[in-house]
């Protein structure tokens, strides 16, 4: 025999409102169950009684009515007891009870001038909760690399070998094509402008100063943020969606040891070589427009680019690059790290690395301009 549906029957006796609730009340008899209870007043009397014995099932959407009715009959003046319930549906009841039913929320109105400001604080309270975590994460792996000098059994070389081939090896074949676009384009650009003034001679100073100082550096800190500082991130964050990061801990292994300081140490070694051989595919493209721009020979072309640049110049790009790897690949690692949970996670991330990665290069780069300008090197 199937249980009753929902139902609510009410009588008053000896000036008390008893209410008496039958059958299911689970989530299918809300909707009938709802207005019957809606429409219940006290009808003078200063007592209610839910009788909850004759229920056969009570879920929490029915306790959620009885309690809405008990609060709503309290405002009303009425002093209301709920009673007769099993073990199991009166544990249910009472909790439900002790809640309530929350108020309805005033409906405010969209200030957007507080909301503008609220953003701005929001963002640079995360800011600086970032900034704080990212020094955090650098001062462990400073820790890292000292405990790998002082115990070199922790050193890893053949990772170590690995991600320079990854990180280096792979990147030559984009690097130098964009490079070498890049120095045709400075030489291209240089030649329009200074062709106004009689100095066309001055493109290949242009094309040897612009890469060597800034050009060079700066487009392989970016290739490299966008291709490895994200590979870092997506393959330490899918290890920590698969849990192999809490394997690796399981096994006493120390994750910025086996998957931290072998990346950072092979981007320190393998960006200044990309450097330099970004300066020099650049210095090729350039070298080839400023032929067939200039009509020179390849042996004026390389006397005036001695006679434009020093090694000075040469040094100021390249003393750049270990710190930019060290920041590309500190940022990639660290946020390889945070990833929890899901895949969503890693995307995200992922591509905060790369902004993160882009923005610190910038910045450092500008710093450095400063101090160069300053100590007129």
């Amino acid at each position: 025999m199937e249980p009753q549906p929902g139902s609510v029957e009410t009588r008053v006796a000896e000036g008390e409102l008893v209410i008496a609730a039958r059958g299911r009340w689970t989530l299918p008899a809300l909707a009938g169950l709802d207005p019957r209870l809606a429409a219940i007043r006290p009808e003078g009397a200063r007592r209610a009684r839910f009788d909850l014995s004759g229920l056969a099932a009570v879920d929490s959407a029915g306790a959620w009515l009885i309690s809405r009715t008990r609060d709503r009959l309290q405002k009303e003046g009425v002093e209301v007891r709920v009673e007769g319930a099993g073990p199991a549906q009166q544990a249910l009841v009472e909790k439900v009870l002790a809640v309530g039913v929350p108020p309805p929320q005033e409906h405010r109105g969209h200030h957007y001038l507080v909301e503008i400001v609220a953003g701005i604080g929001e963002g640079l309270i995360h800011a600086l909760r970032q900034t704080r975590d990212l020094l955090d994460f650098f001062g462990a792996v400073v820790i890292g690399f000292f405990r790998q000098f002082v115990q070199p059994r922790r050193l890893r070389p053949i990772s170590l070998i690995a991600h320079v081939e990854q990180t280096g090896l792979n990147a030559m074949p984009i690097i130098g094509l964009i490079s070498f676009l890049i120095g045709v384009v400075l030489a291209y650009q240089g030649y329009d402008q200074l062709r106004a003034f009689g100095g066309q001679v001055f493109t290949v100073n242009l094309v040897g100063i612009s890469v060597l100082r800034e050009m060079g550096i700066l487009l392989t800190a970016i290739i490299v943020a966008g291709r490895t500082g994200s590979a870092f991130t997506a393959q330490i964050g899918t290890m920590q969606v698969n849990e192999e990061v809490d394997a690796l801990r399981t096994l006493g292994l120390d994750p910025l040891d086996v998957l931290v300081l072998p990346r950072v140490s092979a981007l320190v070694i393998a960006l200044p070589l990309l450097t330099f051989y970004a300066d020099m595919a650049a210095l090729l493209g350039g070298g080839v427009a400023c032929v067939l721009l200039l009509d020179m020979s390849v042996s004026q072309f390389l006397t005036q680019l001695g006679h434009a640049v020093s090694m000075k110049h040469f040094l100021v790009g390249l003393s750049k690059a270990p710190i930019f790897a060290l920041l590309i690949a500190m940022v990639g690692c660290f946020e390889g790290l945070r990833v929890s949970g899901s895949a969503e996670s890693v995307g995200r991330l992922t591509t905060q690395s790369v902004v993160e990665s882009l923005f610190l290069v910038i910045v450092f780069d500008a710093l450095f301009s400063i101090l160069f300008s300053f100590l007129h090197i």
